[in-house]
């Protein structure tokens, strides 16, 4: 089985064929390509320099764009009225890992 590391919004990934991701916001493209950093193919382990020449991780966007969970930022002063409370989604994209080359 294949297995190979990529890098996109500014985080790292292990990936395998036909698995699917929650990253960051990609563009407008329906189909997407990686540089490898690391490829694992059976026991032969290929460690880039610093990513792996000749390979690529091609994917499919299965969603441009979703939200995530809210998450809240809370400021809370005791005993100076002091209270506010942030809030903010991220915004992803679904991919779907196609192929390992």
């Amino acid at each position: 089985m294949k297995k190979a590391v990529i890098a996109t919004g500014g985080k790292q990934y292990i990936v395998t064929e036909g698995l699917t991701l929650n990253v960051e916001l990609l563009g407008d493209e329906s189909k997407v390509s990686f540089t490898p950093l690391l490829v694992i193919n059976g026991d032969t382990v290929t460690v880039g320099t610093p990513e792996v020449k000749g390979a690529t991780v091609t994917a499919e966007v299965v969603e441009k764009e979703i939200l995530e969970d809210k998450v809240l930022a809370i400021r809370y002063k005791a005993k100076k009225r002091v209270r506010k409370v942030h809030g903010h989604r991220q915004h992803k994209s679904v991919i779907k890992i196609t192929k390992i080359s």
